[in-house]
């Protein structure tokens, strides 16, 4: 059964007019009028809400980005704002500000960051350490989704050289797994075993769960894809050992993604705001060489927000999604903090 989700190939994104929008002058006044608004309030993230940080010439733009997310190619790009009138606390809070006309943010860890940082915390905070994870290392990520409705990054700084932004429909991926490989497809839409990562929520008793990559509800598709997750699972004594087709199925989407036929590259510019539905879109990034200086570094912010206009989601991933209902707040990870956290600390993790 094939959705009718838009399978975009690469071509298809060089109308870049059908998914970047650049900020005129009325809306970046509007956004520096709603941050002043915050500040004259004395506002931080814990009071900021839509009234104290109130836009009206942007809006129309951010309720067409969330009709391109849903409805349209899965991605959407507002570029534009000039990022040097503004202090990080201030590009911290007019990040957090937009956000709270988009959705609600979620948290995306158990230690509760709601607002993250995406840069190179050092060499041993790597994907493959203890604590570290991909986002917050130089090096290449593989293609995935986060556990949200949509990602939301902004972009402060970039690298001297590298980090490339990637993504591909997993729309498209599915459509030729499904005529090539009927098979693989079948497999996709069966039950993997996934490891928690040590972000279950309290009460849970398995450090695992189970969820197909592929679903529908209500017609719609979706898919969740996080390989090293599922791979994790695997050193679990109880957990069945991956099958020859489901590795195989894993190794489709991996080899599809990657092929230059099905994904999109493009560097991001300071004050670029990226947004990717996680349900149709995986996303990628290269690896980049920092500079030296520490104000140069790359350094983007990260939200993982839930959408009103989200799609229904299948009850099979209710361990991550909790409720799969269109339009439900959901998604993350369940918090152990007091209190959210809005800033990434490397001693944290």
């Amino acid at each position: 059964m094939l959705s009718n989700d838009l399978a975009w190939m690469p071509e298809d994104l060089e109308d870049t007019d059908r998914w970047i929008h650049v900020l005129d002058d009325a809306e970046i006044a509007d956004i520096g009028r709603a941050l002043a608004t915050a500040k004259a309030a004395g506002a931080d993230f814990d009071t900021l809400d839509k009234k104290n940080f109130p836009l009206d010439a942007i809006t129309e733009t951010l309720a067409e980005t969330l009709e391109r997310l849903e409805h349209g190619l899965g991605l959407s790009v507002i570029r534009g704002l000039p990022v040097d009138r503004y202090t990080k606390d201030e590009l911290r809070l007019i990040y957090w500000g937009i956000g709270l006309h988009l959705g609600t943010a979620v948290t995306q860890s158990s230690k509760g960051d709601v607002l993250g940082d995406v840069r190179n915390f050092g060499d041993d905070v790597t994907s493959t350490s203890a604590t570290g994870r991909g986002y917050m290392s130089s090096e290449q990520l593989g293609f995935h989704t986060d556990t949200c409705d949509v990602v939301c990054l902004f972009v402060m700084r970039t690298a001297k050289s590298g980090g490339r932004s990637m993504f591909a429909s997993a729309v498209a991926i599915r459509d030729k797994i499904a005529r090539t490989w009927p098979f693989l497809a079948d497999v996709l839409e069966q039950p993997f075993y996934w490891s928690w990562k040590g972000q279950e929520p309290e009460g849970e008793t398995l450090p695992y769960y189970q969820q197909p990559i592929y679903s529908y509800a209500d017609g719609r598709f979706s898919s969740r894809y996080i390989k090293t997750h599922i791979l994790s699972a695997q050193e679990f004594p109880d957990v069945p050992r991956l099958t020859q087709n489901q590795i195989a199925a894993m190794s489709a989407i991996d080899l599809l993604a990657m092929d230059r036929d099905y994904h999109y590259s493009m560097m991001f510019e300071p004050g670029d705001f990226q947004f990717i539905n996680n349900h149709v879109t995986y996303h990628s990034r290269t690896g980049f060489e920092d500079y030296d200086e520490p104000d140069r570094k790359r350094h983007l912010l990260r939200m993982w927000l839930s959408v009103p206009n989200s799609r229904a989601l299948d009850p099979q991933w209710t361990a991550i999604y909790n409720d799969p209902s269109a339009g439900a707040v959901r998604g993350g990870f369940p918090s152990r903090a007091d209190r959210p956290v809005y800033e990434t600390k490397v001693s944290e993790f």
